[in-house]
């Protein structure tokens, strides 16, 4: 059977030892949140971190890989990222946007000449920028993620996005609409400026430059085995283990995994004193930048506990359920993720970001 899932914006515990943290203490404080939480809320298994411009200060896990195994689940397993993979899309755009690849303002008949004849001319005009903020009025999804699977991927994303814009739009360009859509006709226009895949691009321009060894896409791990995470979706009183994900297709807007202390190295990007992903000062701020309250892959907004704003996405490939806060006034990014994805996860994982933050306020 052929699962068809969507991105969108994730009962015994073992615990596991952060990948050398700053803070040991501030590691067992996180890793019993985890412990107490899978106890709870009866999840598979859950890993939390806490990070700073200088690296991972607390990283933990708790739980199981497989549910109905005694396979721990560990802090340096991969998880999948789902949406919040729509950053890494926005930051390497930027990177091209810098390279004098692509332009903000750069609109779709611009990118993709061909198409012109093809979609609705609502949609010719609609630019890069539009598309990173959900401001383009594009559908929210492909009309079938797992079409033309015959297609290379570079021409399948082409097709896609073809027959999903060939009527014209039913949400006014400007207003926000939330779109997965969106983000993979982003990742098509800078494929179609470099004549790279967006794999080859976010490894090139993200992966490989931070030292994210582990990122990837898909489900994490090898197919039958447990030598990473399985997601899981609820099954009456247990969960079912699956290692299924969305289309490759939908790439750009939610596939990528990593662990967490590699997602870490991404956040790290948004912190006062860490790396800047080759960006000038320009693109650095474009990013965070909102039309509205969303940006290039973050929702925008403030925080009193985060002396300032803060930057937050939430990400499910409806298997998995991963959060992330960013606090640039802090100097902190609390990140959370579950191998498992119910109506309770959005809250769970809220949950214990909240407790990152104070369990971090009193280290300090």
């Amino acid at each position: 059977m052929r699962w068809r899932i969507l991105a969108l914006f994730s009962f015994s515990a073992f615990s596991s030892s952060a990948d050398l943290p700053e803070d040991g203490q501030t590691s067992s404080e996180v890793a019993k949140v985890l412990v107490d939480t899978v106890a709870r809320e009866e999840i598979p298994g859950i890993i939390g971190a806490v990070t700073s411009s200088e690296g991972v200060i607390a990283l933990s896990s708790a739980g199981v890989r497989k549910f109905g195994t005694d396979v721990p689940l560990k802090s340096s397993d991969l998880i999948h990222l789902g949406s919040c993979t729509k950053a890494m899309t926005a930051a390497v755009i930027a990177r091209l946007v810098v390279e004098g690849k692509l332009r903000w303002e750069t609109t779709l008949i611009e990118a993709l000449p061909d198409t012109k004849g093809a979609i609705a001319p609502g949609f010719h005009r609609i630019s890069l920028w539009e598309l990173l903020t959900h401001r383009a009025g594009v559908p929210a999804n492909a009309v079938d993620w797992w079409s033309y699977e015959d297609l290379p991927i570079l021409e399948r994303r082409v097709a896609l996005l073809t027959k999903a814009l060939k009527r014209p739009a039913l949400h006014q360009r400007g207003e926000y609409q939330y779109s997965n859509l969106g983000y993979m006709i982003a990742g098509c226009m800078a494929e179609r400026a470099t004549g790279k895949t967006w794999e080859s691009l976010i490894k090139d321009r993200l992966f490989t430059p931070l030292g994210m060894m582990s990122a990837g896409f898909g489900a994490p791990g090898r197919i039958g085995q447990v030598d990473q995470p399985w997601g899981h979706v609820r099954a009456g009183k247990n969960w079912r283990a699956n290692q299924s994900d969305n289309a490759p297709a939908l790439g750009p807007a939610g596939r990528a995994h990593c662990s967490m202390s590699d997602w870490a190295k991404f956040l790290r990007c948004y912190l006062p004193e860490g790396p800047d992903l080759r960006l000038d000062a320009e693109a650095r701020r474009k990013l965070v930048t909102p039309s509205g309250t969303y940006a290039g892959g973050w929702v925008i907004g403030k925080r009193a506990w985060a002396k300032g704003p803060v930057f937050t996405h939430s990400g499910s490939n409806t298997m998995w359920y991963a959060t992330v806060w960013v606090a640039p006034g802090l100097d902190r990014a609390f990140s959370v993720a579950t191998n498992s994805c119910n109506e309770r996860s959005h809250a769970i994982c809220d949950q214990v970001i909240g407790k990152l933050i104070q369990i971090d306020q009193r280290s300090r």
